[in-house]
């Protein structure tokens, strides 16, 4: 799986939980929930963000839950940054390797829950 889509339901876990707070927020950030994972990865991709990357997360986080064109600008804007910064891909894919380890991890989709084998 491509690493946009592995980060997806972290990311939007973050932003449905903190708004356009997530890429301030902090406190929270050492504990190990998808929640803190998605801040941490926001964080990295868009650092404390520009006013782009702001109405994107305001967007997102002001949309119904089968609103899927917020969704569709977050990702297209995360891989924006993966293609301007080659290794930021990598670095991402490496945050979500340490969290998820080899084997089997647990996947949110739509509300579900389902287990997809590892890369």
């Amino acid at each position: 799986m491509d690493t946009v889509d592995d980060v997806m339901p972290l990311v939007t876990a973050a932003i449905d939980a903190y708004g356009t707070g997530v890429l301030a927020k902090t406190g929270e950030l050492a504990a190990d929930t998808e929640v803190a994972r998605g801040s941490r990865i926001l964080q990295r991709v868009f650092g404390r963000g520009d006013e782009r990357a702001h109405g994107v997360i305001g967007r997102v986080a002001g949309a119904k839950p089968d609103d899927e064109s917020g969704r569709a600008a977050l990702r297209s804007a995360i891989m924006e940054e993966f293609r301007a910064d080659p290794l930021l891909r990598r670095e991402v894919a490496a945050m979500l390797a340490r969290v998820t380890g080899a084997g089997e991890r647990p996947v949110a989709v739509g509300g579900e829950q389902r287990v997809e084998s590892g890369h």
